[in-house]
């Protein structure tokens, strides 16, 4: 796309957003660039745990090919033909993961990505609505964001929708229909505000139109159905 082209999408992308009457946003890559502290997170649980595993960020990058937490470390433990570790035993090393991790967030190492706090100001000021439909935990959402926005952070959002809430993470479309029947609105009265391809097709399939904001593990995945794709959202001041 020439430069002209990509100034005059760009204005009416603008002008979408500002029309819709909620905003929709993941989590993990999308408000932070969080899966580098994930992945100190799962080491360091590994560590606790007696476990010889370490994952790297190649094989980080695989891994979030599987949504979540937990199904990751499932599917690391698959590599043989024998799995080491029970259902339960995967819980409880996902807790300590999540320990962990809550504890390095509050550490302050981790703060909202450019343009987001700017994205929340000008939906407020519109009398926009604000929602949060992720594939993470509640207690990774709360860890991240009453850090990086305030105690007060949940009242910014009237629909907050994690992973374990629905039958089925992304790229399923179920965290985003949860959020829609909690709004009370449709499809096209969205934008969704997604950082992978996985967060791209659950929107997607859902009927809302959706932004991306390029991410550091996801940047190469396949955004053609974007309405639009910057590499932050200060790139695109709504």
């Amino acid at each position: 796309m020439n430069q002209a082209l990509a100034m005059i999408r760009s204005a009416g992308i603008r002008g979408i957003i500002a029309s819709a009457r909620a905003l929709i946003f993941d989590v993990d890559g999308t408000l932070a660039e969080t899966e580098e502290v994930h992945r100190r997170a799962f080491n360091e649980a590994f560590a606790e745990a007696g476990l010889d595993w370490f994952w790297d960020q190649v094989t980080y990058a695989r891994l979030l090919r599987t949504a979540g937490g937990k199904e990751r470390i499932r599917a690391f433990d698959q590599r043989n033909a024998v799995p080491s570790l029970t259902f339960a035993e995967i819980a409880d090393l996902h807790r300590i993961k999540t320990g962990r991790y809550a504890a390095l967030i509050a550490g302050g190492g981790c703060p909202l990505r450019p343009g987001v706090r700017a994205w929340l100001a000008g939906a407020r000021r519109r009398g926009q609505r604000l929602a949060i439909a992720t594939t993470t935990s509640h207690g990774n959402i709360e860890a991240l964001l009453s850090v990086a926005l305030g105690v007060d952070w949940v009242d910014l959002f009237e629909a907050i929708v994690a992973g374990d809430d629905v039958p089925r993470k992304k790229p399923a479309p179920d965290v985003y229909v949860e959020v829609l029947a909690r709004l009370g609105l449709g499809p096209v009265d969205c934008i969704a505000v997604e950082d992978s391809g996985n967060g791209l097709v659950a929107a997607a399939q859902a009927g809302i139109p959706v932004v991306i904001t390029r991410s550091t593990y996801f940047s190469d995945d396949d955004f053609a159905e974007a309405l639009l794709v910057v590499d932050d959202l200060s790139d695109l001041d709504a």
